[in-house]
């Protein structure tokens, strides 16, 4: 690999997986793509990627990375029937995973790898499809510091920073940490800004203001545009949501750190999960907040901006 350009495999082309596969064909590498639904791989041919017709298809290329919706889907795409890891003959000299899982799966896949001669690094990343187009997300990486030296630089064709952490599953931590803010972060957001529209304040005037003080964010001003127009169009579901709460949580109990804000709020997406918001991007929760305090929104027709127009990507 030192040579010559790594030959990449890609197994999941959903939202994210499809951006972040295209970041890798855009910078010139040979990719080929594998996903459950044939016609999401098909989409990236015309940028030049080829379509696998199982995992273990894979199992020859250089570096292999994955991009799945859970710990399950994991080890059936490495360790089940037809995944990459299961060629007798031929593995791939590195998997990365990009998805959010438990750590538990994270480290069964890590055995799993190893037994198959195959450098496993926990590679999870921050940032929704539009983020990754416009290059600016971010990864945290975990795994032998030697590997990760090796790909960085494939691993810097994905993402604007990537931050190396430690041995084995802590970036799995580190993702589910930051996820759990995440869902702290858009629940209090949803509470302000119905707050202040109670109070007869525009949400666009509102989200303007704080966008512009010192407790604006890069989050704040690209979830704008799905508050003020409540265009819920998902780039990261409630149900997603709240698995990553219950993965945080779990987490907490086990290192006996108690979360009480994250329990909080993790009852609220729970709850809005319930009523039923499963396909919408998880910003919906100010519909569930203005809901609570006797207020029906309405779209608001005011140019804003989320911040990633002029995005590199």
């Amino acid at each position: 690999m030192a040579s010559e350009r790594p030959k990449i495999g890609w197994i999941g082309s959903g939202r994210m997986g499809a951006a972040l596969a295209r970041r890798l064909l855009d910078a010139g590498y040979d990719v080929a793509v594998y996903n459950r639904t044939r016609d999401k791989a098909h989409a990236l041919t015309p940028h030049g990627a080829t379509v696998a017709d199982a995992p273990v298809d894979l199992a020859g290329r250089d570096i292999v990375f994955t991009m799945v919706a859970g710990s399950s889907d994991l080890e059936q795409v490495t360790s089940g029937e037809g995944g990459v890891l299961t060629d007798p003959a031929k593995a791939p000299k590195v998997l990365v995973d990009s998805s959010t899982v438990s750590a538990e799966a994270s480290a069964n896949v890590r055995v799993a790898a190893l037994k198959q001669g195959t450098e496993f690094l926990a590679a999870p990343v921050s940032g929704n499809p539009k983020v990754v187009k416009a290059g600016k997300a971010t990864l945290a990486v975990s795994g032998p510091r030697a590997v990760y030296d090796q790909l960085e630089p494939v691993l810097r064709s994905l993402a604007r920073a990537v931050t190396y952490v430690g041995e084995d599953e802590v970036a799995r931590l580190v993702k589910i940490a930051h996820n759990v803010f995440l869902g702290v972060v858009i629940q209090s957001l949803a509470e302000i800004t119905v707050l202040a529209e109670k109070g007869g304040v525009s949400r666009a005037a509102f989200l303007e203001f704080l966008n512009s003080s010192v407790m604006g964010s890069t989050f704040s001003q690209y979830k704008t545009p799905a508050m003020v127009h409540l265009d819920f169009t998902p780039t990261f579901t409630m149900p997603l949501l709240r698995k990553d709460f219950d993965l945080g949580l779990a987490a907490a109990r086990s290192l006996e750190a108690p979360m009480p804000v994250a329990s909080a709020a993790a009852q609220l997406v729970a709850a809005a999960v319930g009523a039923g918001y499963q396909d919408e991007d998880f910003a919906v929760l100010i519909q569930e907040q203005a809901r609570r305090a006797g207020m029906t929104l309405r779209p608001e027709d005011v140019q804003v901006t989320d911040g990633l127009e002029d995005g590199d990507g």
